[in-house]
């Protein structure tokens, strides 16, 4: 509806937001009215979750300033209830005064640095007429965002409370799941499913579910009536999230009581397998392995590791080796209050470690009342699945050195047992993880890491890494897309779903497609799922400077120095460099440049933004001796790329993508829809670049 700047009020000493029509609709009356009408509507309001107004002129709105960041998912009930009942309350208070606003989405949503919820842009606002308590909109008309409209309302009919209570539906929905509850590739399958669908069971508390089941009655009549009976059910559910938290629980690393080091693989390797075990239970939560190991060692407090991690139950344990035997202890504890709730001992030979596994699980399951979904069948040679272990463990390092080690692991493993699933699962995602660093090129290593993806899914069809490999090599070696979305759909939608399958749809699939904030959901999920992952947090701060949320990116690219400011510093500090030069900081992008590039002076992003800042500084000398050092390097040729778009030298940067493109560096997608893109995107040579992409030209 508008442009908007961030400015400064001298008379009052205030920062404001000016809203201002564009030029090229200054004149038309259309846009005219409808600011006029967004400020009728705002003055109307005086509510703490409403943005205000402080002043109107021709073509412009002057409306308060507010701090935060457009409203996402997943949060937790309690979290997801206490900001609905806000945003229901400022809905409430609109519609009492007779305006609807028509256009409900995150959004359209801000929360604040202390948490809470300001509705906006009321620039689609209607008054309801006394008589019929329905808007005046011309009937047939259609106005809003598709995937946030009720079903009356993309049907271009009149229109009453009913519709805010359906569009807040969605908004709780998406809260509550991280995911929409409409989805579509297209416009047209968004309509049809909003108009025709029921959207996926949500994994919530039963009262929250039922709320916004209600909320989506595609029957208006079957809705809540108000957003007042809203508010209401939405505080019983308050008092239930209170005091029913969803189960929860971190898996933390197995103590090595043996006597020899090296058999430490194996204590971290049945914790892990415990995880995945417990991945599988219906309505837990489950902390991924990276984040639980991170307090391997550490000896902290039981309940401390809880409030980091934001879990209900801790599972730790021990084992002893000896020889053939093995001795393991496990025990639950409850979060809340350090007792035990469950604990047992196990002595058995070692060929019995598959069913150790399968006893501890069911036991954890029936301490926190869930449901096991069932366990796998396949019991492969202990060797096979000792090699597995020491796979993980290597790989879990997160260095590109023990992550060779690890696929020779994994080689071993099936060498030893052909038709165990996960080996050649995980050797998969490994080569895939590899290719992404630099190790080996994606076209080259694609055809073995899908072949070992497809052998997995043969072994055990209920793998989903499996599809998170074959949707990114569909996508980033073939630009198939609808093969991508096949595989995806799968990878991301079964009932355990991987931090690394959520990076690879986020990343490779939503991102180039120009769907920035789901792919923002998508790896906000799997850093909730594993909270300590410094590599996963450096790409949710990638991915907000996408969406141009650069103080949020800032923040959590900050978490992940806190987190490991020595292993990952070449690739934080990038995009740390990155996002102040978005802000237009340059001393400071140069500070994390020239950080990144000292760290790893081959890292090829690193070395162009370094190279572009030198040359905005007016070091053009020491800017042309790094191009001549590592601009010719064969792969990655993305630096190249990087220095010619932030130069503005278009031309130079078309031509290195293309090579990029050709080279089928993932780079090339995951920048696409970039805002250090768009200059690129913006001149005549895009059509061609989308175009060899499969990509289309207006993304």
């Amino acid at each position: 509806m508008g442009e908007v700047y961030r400015a400064r009020d001298p008379r009052l000493g205030r920062d404001v937001a000016i809203k201002v029509l564009p030029a090229q609709f200054a004149e038309n009356p259309d846009r005219v009215r409808r600011l006029e009408q967004e400020a009728r509507a705002i003055a109307a309001l005086n509510h703490p979750h409403i943005c205000q107004i402080h002043d109107v002129g021709p073509g412009y709105l002057v409306l308060e300033y507010i701090e935060g960041t457009p409203l996402t998912g997943p949060l937790s009930s309690a979290e997801a209830v206490r900001l609905a009942l806000q945003i229901a309350e400022a809905l409430h208070v609109a519609h009492q005064k007779g305006i609807l606003h028509r256009d409900l989405k995150p959004a359209n949503i801000l929360v604040t640095r202390d948490g809470r919820a300001k509705v906006l842009d009321f620039g689609l606002a209607k008054v309801m007429a006394s008589d019929r308590d329905v808007t005046r909109t011309s009937e047939g008309t259609i106005a809003g965002t598709a995937a946030y409209m009720s079903p009356e309302q993309l049907e271009g009919r009149e229109l009453d409370a009913r519709s805010d209570v359906f569009s807040f539906g969605l908004v709780l929905y998406e809260i509550l799941s991280g995911t929409r509850a409409f989805g579509g590739d297209t416009v047209a399958q968004v309509l049809r499913a909003v108009l025709r669908d029921e959207p996926p069971p949500l994994r919530t508390l039963p009262a929250l579910e039922r709320i916004v089941q209600r909320c989506l009655a595609k029957d208006a009549s079957r809705r809540y009536q108000t957003m007042g009976e809203v508010t209401a059910a939405l505080a019983q559910g308050s008092a239930v999230a209170s005091v029913d938290p969803q189960p929860s629980i971190a898996v933390l690393p197995f103590a090595n009581m043996s006597r020899d080091p090296d058999d430490e693989y194996f204590s971290d390797g049945l914790a892990e397998e415990i995880i995945n075990v417990l991945a599988h239970v219906s309505g837990l939560k489950v902390i991924a392995r990276t984040s639980a190991f991170a307090f391997k060692g550490k000896h902290e407090d039981i309940r401390g590791i809880a409030r980091a991690l934001d879990v209900t139950n801790i599972l730790e344990g021990s084992v002893r080796r000896a020889g053939s035997r093995v001795r393991i202890t496990a025990q639950l504890i409850s979060a809340k209050d350090g007792t035990h709730l469950w604990s047992e001992r196990y002595d058995r030979e070692l060929t019995d470690v598959f069913a150790i596994q399968d006893d501890i699980a069911s036991a954890i399951a029936v301490a926190l009342q869930v449901t096991l979904a069932g366990t796998p069948a396949y019991k492969p040679d202990p060797r096979a699945y000792e090699a597995l272990q020491r796979g993980r463990y290597h790989r879990q390092r997160l260095v590109v050195a023990t992550t060779r080690s690890a696929r020779e692991c994994f080689k071993q493993a099936i060498a030893l047992d052909a038709k165990y699933a996960a080996p050649h699962a995980e050797l998969a995602l490994t080569q895939l993880l590899l290719s992404i660093n630099g190790e080996g090129a994606l076209k080259d290593i694609a055809d073995a890491a899908s072949a070992e993806a497809r052998l997995a899914l043969d072994l055990d069809p209920s793998e989903t890494n499996p599809h998170a490999v074959l949707g990114a090599i569909a996508a980033a070696r073939d630009y198939n897309w609808t093969v991508a979305a096949e595989h995806f759909d799968k990878a991301v939608n079964g009932r355990s779903v991987s931090a690394e399958a959520r990076w690879a749809h986020a990343c490779l699939y939503l991102l180039p497609l120009g769907r920035l904030h789901e792919s923002v959901e998508q790896m906000q999920r799997a850093v909730d799922q594993d909270p300590l992952n410094v590599g996963w947090r450096i790409i949710l701060g990638s991915l907000l400077n996408a969406t141009e949320q650069y103080e949020r990116a800032l923040e959590e690219l900050r978490k992940a120095l806190e987190l490991d400011e020595n292993h990952t510093s070449a690739t934080v500090n990038f995009v740390i460099g990155e996002t102040y030069w978005s802000l237009g900081r340059f001393a400071e992008a140069a500070a994390a440049a020239e950080t990144a590039y000292r760290s790893v002076p081959s890292h090829s992003m690193s070395w162009g933004l370094f190279a572009a800042v030198l040359a905005h500084e007016g070091e053009r000398d020491r800017a042309a001796a790094l191009i001549a050092e590592h601009g010719d390097s064969p792969r990655p040729v993305w630096g190249r790329v990087w220095y010619h778009l932030l130069c503005s030298e278009i031309d130079e940067a078309a031509r290195w993508y293309r090579v990029s493109i050709e080279q089928r560096e993932p780079f090339a997608l995951m920048f696409a829809n970039y805002p250090v893109t768009k200059s690129l995107r913006d001149s005549h040579h895009w059509s061609t670049l989308a175009n060899l992409m499969n990509l289309p030209a207006t993304a």
